[in-house]
């Protein structure tokens, strides 16, 4: 058997070298222990860069689907905080006109006034009828004697049953005394204005608008 180190003959049945007394049964390393070693490690090179290139694809993936939801839920809460300030924006315009309107109302009421639209007087004796428009009106009525007559009056009466007046007794004082009253009608009234034993009289007729 030759001896693979120093590489001297030795009988077949010899278990070490007699030159160099190397063990002569382990046989001798050869390239094919190293050849399988180097395919070794490139198996487990390319396996880690498989595991390297499926934990990225797989974090890419995730990063995606996290930042969508994210996305998506910001456009959610945009949508819904638009459509909450449209709601208060709708709110606020109509609360706006409303309070406009009835600032309107309360205006237009405030520049209502009682306003003449009809003012008669005279002296002495006698009756007119004249006729008043439909709306609030307010009549005042005023007059002065002659003398202390018991018949000495002012009388205006209308034909829906409204009336007011005044007069003297025959002990009463010679004064001006006046009376006025007010109604609301849908139509127009007719009015008689009766005087007796005057001096002077006066009727006027006002309307709120």
């Amino acid at each position: 058997m030759k001896c693979s180190k120093c590489g001297f003959e030795n009988k077949d049945k010899a278990k070490f070298c007699t030159k160099c007394g190397t063990p002569l049964n382990e046989p001798a390393p050869g390239p094919t222990s190293a050849s399988s070693n180097n395919n070794t490690k490139y198996i487990i090179i390319a396996l880690i860069a498989v595991i390297i290139i499926l934990v990225g694809t797989i974090g890419f993936f995730a990063m995606n689907n996290g930042s969508d939801s994210v996305q998506s839920n910001d456009n959610s809460q945009s949508a819904a905080s638009q459509e909450d300030d449209s709601v208060d924006d709708s709110d606020d315009d109509a609360k706006t006109e409303s309070v406009s309107s009835s600032k309107k109302t309360t205006e237009s009421q405030d520049k209502k006034s009682w306003e003449s639209i009809g003012s008669y007087s005279g002296s002495g004796s006698g009756s007119e009828t004249i006729s008043v428009p439909e709306g609030k009106i307010m009549v005042k009525l005023s007059a002065y004697p002659i003398k202390n007559y018991a018949t000495n009056h002012l009388y205006v009466s209308g034909s829906n049953g409204e009336s007011g007046g005044v007069d003297w007794g025959s002990k009463s004082s010679v004064e001006t005394r006046s009376d006025s009253f007010t109604y609301t009608s849908s139509s127009e009234e007719t009015f008689t204005i009766d005087y007796y034993e005057t001096v002077s009289w006066e009727v006027e007729f006002f309307r709120y608008q």
